[in-house]
């Protein structure tokens, strides 16, 4: 395989994870595996590959060539030992919380998260794992939250929508120093920004349906190991049998057992699709960041809105944080607040350009009132904490003309 070490970023999009040759060595792009079963010679070979010994795919839920090439390239793009891919963020996410925890267990995590994200918690909660709540995943805030029950901690590496930034280094450091795993979802920051596992996190979970996609045509996620977290066998009893893979233990327990029992597999459709929107990863980010720096310094200077939410403002809470984290990249969130429901409604349904839909990540700008769609069934607290209010706007900024997305803004604003 291409070694990703010697290659920078953009280049490491197009050629790191991609084996040298194949089944199709002429083809550019891997093909689409589309098949629910793979025939094998012998029922020797079929056996081993049911028991590990062999290597070989039997059946699209357990493995699937198409896949496999996208899990590999995102554990090349995010720097883990490998990768499982998932039929969405959220399915990866509940993956590795429920591959540590077990009925009695806790996790800690912000409570400035997604709003699907606070709903897996209430779930979870029902399934008698404690989930306790921080208002921002720092050092300080741990020490109050972790108690001997605690599995992992959770948080994003961009909290969507109100914007926060974590200081991946000193929180993963503190968490290491308690023997836990600090989990974080990277799904607004993307690898482009930033590479959690490179500053000490130890699992990386995305909704790969965002960025990593970019044509907002599938819906997936991801999970990737750094493959350098110790599990203790008494603290996560379910991976004591895998153990012995050493760096893989955590991807074997998955693949080998929940991952696998409850379906939660990507199409390989859907890894093909992802596989073409990664190599652009680099281009579209760039344009898209830039682009939200100068949406969002307009609209702080514009009169018309209030409380604009971008790190790359100068007056951000996380602005230093984030310029030295992010290598000077701001990503491509912007919030702001109307005035009003009334008024966000109206902006909502003026602009021209825009589109009113609930993803992020597409090379379409996305404009979206928070508190009555991916925040409806969260409590007015929960929403306050996540930085979402009635008339609070969140928008997932496109590739599109700049000029152009400022003239919609304006005549939507007025």
């Amino acid at each position: 395989m291409a070694d990703k070490n010697k290659m920078r970023f953009a280049t490491a999009l197009l050629h790191a994870g991609k084996p040298d040759g194949g089944v199709t060595p002429a083809a550019t792009m891997v093909p689409v595996y589309q098949t629910s079963a793979f025939q094998q010679e012998s029922a020797e070979r079929l056996e081993g590959i049911f028991h590990n010994t062999q290597p070989g795919y039997c059946y699209t839920r357990v493995g699937n060539p198409t896949v496999s090439s996208f899990e590999r390239r995102m554990a090349a793009i995010e720097g883990g030992v490998g990768a499982l891919a998932c039929a969405s963020g959220m399915a990866a996410t509940f993956n590795v919380i429920c591959g540590l925890c077990e009925a009695g267990d806790e996790l800690v995590a912000s409570s400035c998260l997604y709003g699907g994200t606070l709903e897996l918690f209430e779930d979870l909660e029902r399934m008698g794992i404690t989930v306790r709540r921080v208002d921002d995943v720092t050092p300080e805030q741990l020490a109050g939250a972790v108690t001997d029950r605690t599995r992992l901690v959770f948080a994003e590496t961009i909290s969507n929508p109100r914007l926060g930034v974590l200081d991946i280094p000193s929180v993963a450091a503190w968490c290491h120093g308690q023997g836990l795993p600090l989990v974080v979802d990277n799904t607004v920051a993307s690898p482009y920004l930033c590479r959690p596992l490179e500053l000490g996190a130890d699992v990386v979970v995305e909704s790969t349906s965002k960025y990593v996609n970019g044509g907002g045509n599938a819906i997936s996620g991801v999970i990737v190991d750094s493959g350098k977290f110790r599990w203790d066998a008494e603290r996560y009893p379910a991976l004591a049998k895998w153990r012995k893979m050493g760096p893989f233990a955590l991807l074997a327990r998955l693949r080998n057992g929940l991952w696998r029992d409850t379906g939660a597999c990507l199409a390989p459709v859907t890894a093909f699709l992802n596989c073409v929107g990664l190599e652009t990863l680099a281009v579209r980010m760039e344009r898209a960041c830039e682009n939200s720096l100068e949406l969002a310094t307009w609209l702080s200077g514009s009169g018309l809105v209030s409380e604009v939410g971008y790190p790359g403002l100068p007056d951000a809470p996380d602005h230093e944080l984030a310029a030295r984290q992010f290598g000077g990249k701001f990503g491509a969130l912007v919030t702001f607040r109307a005035g009003s429901r009334e008024k966000a409604f109206k902006f909502v349904n003026s602009v021209r350009y825009a589109y009113r839909a609930s993803n992020i990540g597409d090379v379409k700008t996305l404009v979206l009132h928070p508190a009555s769609t991916i925040f409806a069934d969260n409590t007015p607290e929960e929403r306050e904490l996540a930085g979402v209010y009635d008339d609070s706007v969140r928008v997932s900024v496109g590739i599109e003309d700049v000029e152009d997305l400022i003239e919609d803004f304006r005549q939507a604003l007025s």
